[in-house]
């Protein structure tokens, strides 16, 4: 093969991956005016009449000729802000938001239905599927008192130093209720 061969088909390939790429490029392009557009409808849709849930925002879509995934309409509404109330869908306003929680304090709030002391042992109820979530709040506090913690699907079993670890431990917890 000959040298301007070579050199012909490098530049034939060099030109062949800035295509793609370009391609590629375009390809997002399209994509986010698409996602501005369809957000931009949903504003729109809410705006006009009281949207009381997600089905019903989707089928709206449709009619407006966009099809859209449950997943990717909920994206959409967390990314706007959008939250659900008694007169369907609205704006999460400034003045409407609560003042955020420590996520221990959210964890209990949400999860936690009883305490049980065992000597050195604390035993969390939850509801099914509630011990996970609670666990792995508690573990992020990475309280001193705490030697290890096992969640089930209902209970957490959270392991402390001693007897009275426990018991601050359990004050600690149930101020965070209060």
């Amino acid at each position: 093969m000959k040298i301007s061969q070579i050199l012909v088909d490098r530049a034939l390939a060099c030109s062949y991956k800035y295509a793609v790429d370009c391609i590629i490029i375009d390809l997002f392009a399209i994509v986010e005016k698409q996602k501005r557009f369809r957000q931009g409808q949903i504003l729109k849709l809410t705006a006009a009449a009281p949207v009381a849930s997600q089905d019903e925002l989707r089928r709206r879509l449709a009619h407006a000729g966009l099809r859209v995934t449950q997943a990717t309409l909920s994206r959409d509404l967390h990314e706007l802000k959008l939250v659900k109330t008694d007169d369907g869908y609205r704006p999460l306003s400034a003045a409407e938001e609560s003042p955020a929680l420590p996520p221990l304090a959210r964890a209990l709030q949400e999860f936690l239905l009883d305490i049980r002391p065992a000597q050195n042992l604390l035993v969390l109820k939850t509801p099914p599927g509630g011990a996970q979530p609670l666990a792995a709040a508690v573990d992020s506090e990475r309280y001193k008192e705490i030697a290890g913690s096992i969640a089930g699907d209902d209970t957490v079993l959270i392991i402390t130093t001693n007897s009275r670890a426990r018991a601050a431990l359990q004050k600690r917890l149930e101020d965070l209720l209060r």
